[in-house]
């Protein structure tokens, strides 16, 4: 049986190996849902937008441990075999991709996104998009793959992580990038722009995890083992809508 424990986030510990890596579509969603929760006030009755939810881990972590309304938003996932695996009747599961959301303005109290931030989130007008959907003094949390060094500083993306993403590892900032890229549309407040200092070995855990749930080698750990914390880890965001 896989063991998926960490001192650091007790919440998480009681949730099913089995079925967290059964719905794995990014590394350990709750260890950084849970880090990622303490920069945000999450209280019961909050509607919350889970962007990028894949199979509904983070959604049904949001419901269960806070109490919020959840929709639990993803393009690549059927909505039908989400809600099966959250296995819970307070999240709402929706089909939806991150530029045409289908919700109403100011609809939300919160937006969260786990894994998922990267692949649309970079671009200068998103932020001015996605908030339009939060309350004012809504709260937007994201946790998202980060680099120590930014690739532009560097002038080259790292051969160990090339292999593996190629030129998408682009979209890998530091909390610094982010909390400019932020601050400076004066449309939020920045409450926390971190990085994880063991965001590089909570990956691997994660990593060797899913290995052994699959019984193959999973394609991050060459990655992971080449880098050695050097350049890899999570940044923690979080902010308000002014």
């Amino acid at each position: 049986m896989v063991e998926l424990k960490h001192a650091g986030y007790p919440r998480s510990n009681s949730y099913d190996a089995e079925w967290l890596l059964a719905g794995d579509m990014g590394p350990n969603p709750l260890w950084l849902l849970e880090d990622l929760a303490r920069d945000l006030d999450l209280r019961p009755g909050l509607r919350v937008l889970d962007l990028g939810s894949g199979k509904g881990a983070t959604s049904a972590f949001l419901a269960k441990e806070y109490g919020v309304q959840v929709w639990a938003a993803d393009l690549w996932v059927d909505p039908t075999e989400a809600a099966a695996h959250i296995g819970r009747t307070d999240v709402v599961t929706v089909k939806a991709e991150a530029h045409t959301l289908p919700f109403a303005k100011e609809f939300f109290d919160a937006i969260v996104c786990i894994d998922a931030y990267e692949y649309f989130g970079t671009a200068d007008n998103y932020l001015a998009y996605l908030t339009a959907f939060l309350k004012p003094g809504g709260q937007l949390g994201v946790a998202t793959p980060a680099m120590t060094r930014e690739i532009r500083e560097l002038g080259y993306i790292p051969e160990h992580i090339k292999k593996l993403v190629g030129w998408e590892a682009l979209a890998w900032h530091t909390a610094d990038w982010w909390r400019f890229q932020w601050e400076i549309t004066e449309l939020v407040d920045v409450t926390a722009a971190r990085l994880q200092p063991d965001g590089w070995a909570d990956w691997v855990a994660w990593s060797r995890a899913v290995s052994e749930y699959r019984g193959e080698r999973d394609g991050a750990l060459d990655m992971l083992e080449a880098d050695q914390g050097e350049y890899l880890s999570f940044a923690i965001l979080a902010a308000r809508k002014r």
